[in-house]
């Protein structure tokens, strides 16, 4: 059985907004939703720029190189907007999210960063499989506030991760595997947060063809106020013995279709640099391209919910339901909005927008503490603001390659870790790298000794550890790199780790084991 995907993709302006600032992209190996945010022009960009770059793995890739090629495409989506923004200053402060699926026969990759969404319904039953980055989603994870004040909280739509190209991206990686009769959306909150998790689920089940699923959510979004753009996917798994999958190419939809996102700068040999192949030139095309035409509301009311979704069994791949609560849907149509409540509109989504850049450029900064006794390069600011976190540890990547202790800096170090200090970024690791003050194996009359600090400056040296291992009793090699000082190491571990290696050669000597070749004549005797 050779597994495929039938799909269908659309993205509407909505009833509040001037243009589309989400994206999406369909097609038989991927499927992929951004929302771009950081002023009109600026979140086009951002969110045809993700797609763009994406689209390229639309092809037919390995099932054990699907993750990697995601990762990969990502961070240079990312570098490319950090590119994008740094020739052009205007656009400071864009970003989109990102939540995009990679298939191969019954592997689906899944990438996510942002407050976009991806649904699965199997056997009955709707799974939320993405986790929102959202900072209501990170009080209601630590238990200080429910779901249901979430869905009102006045800053639910603060993200604390988003693709900006402002710093290392950390998105949420995971592998899937799908199944004949699956059926997954993915959407951005302009659909999450008007219709809810029940009234989803009941289009997901009644509405056979994705593309009359795809356009009775965007109605009922829509009916619900539209106070955002709204973009979704609907992609069915079958059996392609059995019945052909979507034809034709993958095509894209909202910002992604209406233009070309600008290159970054650089373009290389031969790049087109007339006015209009500039970034400002491609951001005055998008201030001119007009949304996709908006799909019919008709006026009967929203379907009610066939079931409620109060049992939801657990995810396939074995983790904990995500929570499927929504915002409550508004009704009414766009004809009842007065100019009051238009205006309210876009002063809340000024100050929204204006406390998503404070927010962003504080949790995109750099620190240094510790974290017991060890180095801990860290993300955000160490400032308390009540009810936000503004810090996490940076990924794993730009930590310390081995473990430093605080205590193995030199004093003045130690004192700026405790009190903790902002850095520029993952480089200021290599610098406490050079700096630590290193465990050395040298010779003391005759033997070997461990010596804290040696011939490094501002380190103050010290006798750490004696032995019996005399250098004349070691293989010519272990001895030459003693004498040398090349036998230096990051940690008092490490240093008598490599000091038990050495009495182990020094027996292996003695007993004319074959395996060491330059053992000193005599066998190493003293």
């Amino acid at each position: 059985m050779t597994l495929g995907i039938r799909y269908a993709a659309r993205s509407d302006v909505g009833m509040l907004r001037e243009g589309n600032e989400d994206s999406a992209y369909a097609g038989a190996h991927l499927l992929a939703v951004a929302d771009g945010m950081g002023g009109h022009v600026g979140g086009e960009i951002a969110s045809a720029a993700a797609i763009d770059a994406l689209r390229a793995l639309d092809k037919d890739l390995p099932a054990t190189e699907l993750l990697a090629a995601l990762e990969h495409t990502v961070k240079t989506a990312n570098d490319n907007l950090h590119r994008i923004v740094e020739s052009d200053p205007a656009l400071q402060g864009m970003g989109t999210t990102l939540t995009a699926m990679l298939w191969a026969g019954n592997q689906v990759a899944l990438v996510h960063i942002g407050d976009s969404r991806a649904y699965l319904l199997r056997d009955g039953s709707l799974f939320q499989i993405t986790h929102d980055h959202t900072l209501v989603q990170s009080l209601v994870d630590e238990g200080r506030i429910s779901p249901d004040e979430a869905a009102s909280h006045p800053q639910r739509s603060l993200l604390l991760r988003a693709l900006d190209g402002r710093g290392e991206v950390d998105p949420d990686l995971s592998l899937r595997e799908a199944k004949v009769g699956d059926r997954y959306l993915l959407c951005s909150d302009g659909l999450s947060g008007v219709v809810t998790a029940e009234t989803i689920f009941q289009v997901l089940t009644e509405v056979d063809d994705p593309e009359q699923a795809v356009r009775q959510l965007i109605d009922l979004a829509n009916r619900g106020g539209g106070p955002d753009n709204i973009t979704c996917v609907v992609a069915d798994v079958v059996d392609l013995e059995r019945q052909p999958p979507t034809g034709g190419p993958g095509h894209a939809v909202g910002a992604a279709a209406n233009a070309a996102p600008p290159e970054p700068a650089g373009g290389g040999p031969g790049a087109n640099t007339t006015v209009a192949d500039t970034p400002a030139g491609r951001a005055a095309q998008l201030r001119d391209t007009r949304p996709q035409p908006p799909v019919a509301v008709d006026e009967m009311p929203p379907p009610q919910a066939a079931m409620p979704l109060s049992e939801p069994m657990g995810d396939p791949m074995g983790a904990p339901p995500a929570p499927l609560q929504q915002a409550p849907a508004k009704r009414g149509g766009a004809r009842r909005w007065t100019w009051l409540v238009v205006v309210a509109g876009v002063v809340v989504v000024g100050v929204v927008a204006g406390g998503f850049v404070l927010l962003q450029n504080v949790r995109s900064g750099y620190y240094i503490g510790s974290e017991n006794g060890k180095v801990v390069l860290f993300r955000g600011t160490t400032q308390q603001v009540p009810g936000l976190d503004l810090s996490r540890k940076a990924p794993n990547k730009d930590q310390p390659r081995q473990p430093i202790l605080v205590a193995d800096l030199p004093q003045d170090l130690q004192q700026q870790v405790k009190d903790t200090y902002t850095v520029d970024g993952p480089a200021a690791v290599k610098q406490l790298e050079n700096a630590v003050c290193r465990y050395s194996l040298v010779q003391q009359d005759g033997k070997v000794v461990i010596v804290k600090g040696r011939g490094q400056q501002n380190c103050k040296q010290a006798s750490v550890k004696t032995s019996d291992i005399h250098v004349s009793e070691l293989p010519a090699s272990d001895a030459e790199a003693i004498l040398k000082g090349n036998m230096a190491f990051v940690g008092q571990g490490a240093a008598e780790a490599k000091l038990n290696e050495l009495s182990t050669h020094r027996s292996e000597c003695k007993q004319n084991r074959p395996s060491i070749k330059d053992c000193p004549s005599g066998g190493g005797g003293s």
